[in-house]
């Protein structure tokens, strides 16, 4: 078996480390050794406990394969373990605490259309070796207010051979969602990262944050999906985004974030075709790729970078992703990759009056 990271320490210790984090942590001259030292345990300790959902967020991750592939459903899988600087907010934001938190290990399904959506679902509800956690999330039907839209469902793995006993319990979040959804989610990520707001959650431009409201709405009227009450029907919709965008210069920003596009598709095409890959998004809007021959490897180049972020203060965004072949990086992560091209048709179309695709 493939060798993946286990926990090195005991889960009281996890709690601790978590406690710590949701604080803020300072570095500078005035920082004395035993501080640094004590410190660098604690994300130590984080990043443990964040490498050992690798193996089940790949268990998870091969068992939704096999269902699409059972059902002859066409979409894609990919997976990524959080962010330390995501797990950090969510730390401070929320009440849950880090030994309980959901979604340190993620998967995403993209299929290309909501019946392909459904189907899935329910053959995973009906049979699947992994335990569903609480409740489902179901903001497809029941979008966020700011419309993002996507179906979650927390797995805990369970083993099923004696050597992965020590994984039991570890929660992985899986994220099933359309195409166009997919479109919308990555290109909130890609303005955010690009205008330096944090789109995702609510704080930048309140013009692009109601674009991206009445966008998600479009969508789900196209997708024949619930649209929230609190937004205008279609026909003013259409017209409030006209007004937007052309306030806010959509067309031409997206342009400039897609032409990153042309830059991170060379680097990808010039990448060896492995299964893991760091991804780096830096304030200059530069893109790096790296790839690892193993999850241990990958683990390891993440925690240095994160270590550096936290500690010197660099500017970059990393994200350590697994996924079939290096022709899929851009596909699944188009937001650090640039690629709005499908949500910047769209947007043109609706603004003309044509038909949407939900063709990249």
């Amino acid at each position: 078996m493939t060798e993946y990271p286990r926990l090195k320490y005991s889960m009281q210790a996890v709690r601790k480390a978590g406690d710590r984090l949701a604080k803020p942590m300072q570095f500078g001259q005035d920082t004395t050794a035993g501080q640094y030292v004590d410190t660098m345990r604690i994300f130590s300790i984080a990043n443990s406990w964040r490498d050992s959902h690798f193996l089940p967020m790949r268990s998870v991750r091969f068992s939704v394969g096999h269902h699409m592939r059972a059902l002859r459903l066409k979409g894609d899988m990919a997976s990524r373990p959080k962010r330390m600087a995501s797990i950090r907010r969510k730390l401070r934001e929320s009440t849950t605490y880090l030994d309980t938190m959901n979604d340190i290990g993620g998967c995403r399904a993209i299929m290309p259309d909501i019946k392909s959506v459904r189907m899935l679902l329910a053959s995973m509800r009906d049979k699947f070796p992994h335990e569903i956690h609480c409740r489902e999330f179901n903001y497809i039907d029941e979008p966020k207010p700011d419309g993002y839209r996507s179906h979650h469902i927390v797995f805990q793995y369970r083993p099923r051979a004696a050597d992965t006993e020590a994984f039991e319990g570890r929660r992985i979040e899986l994220q099933v969602r359309t195409t166009l959804q997919h479109s919308w989610a990555a290109a909130v990520e890609a303005v955010g990262l690009f205008r330096r707001q944090d789109l995702k959650h609510g704080k930048g431009e309140q013009d692009w944050l109601r674009l991206f409201q009445l966008m998600s709405a479009e969508f789900a009227h196209v997708e024949q999906c619930p649209v929230r009450v609190d937004v205008p029907d279609h026909d003013d919709r259409v017209r409030e985004l006209r007004d937007i965008s052309r306030r806010v210069g959509a067309t031409s920003i997206l342009g400039d974030i897609q032409n990153l596009t042309l830059h991170s598709a060379n680097i990808v095409k010039r990448t060896e075709n492995f299964r893991h890959y760091l991804i780096q998004y830096d304030k200059n809007h530069d893109i790096t790729v790296e790839p690892s021959r193993t999850i241990m490897l990958g683990a390891r180049k993440l925690e240095d970078i994160e270590n550096k972020i936290e500690i010197r203060g660099i500017d970059v965004n990393a994200v350590l992703v697994e996924v079939d072949t290096v022709g899929k990086l851009v596909q699944m992560y188009p937001n650090y990759c640039g690629d709005v091209s499908l949500f910047a048709r769209n947007l043109k179309s609706i603004c003309a009056g044509r038909r949407l695709s939900n063709t990249v």
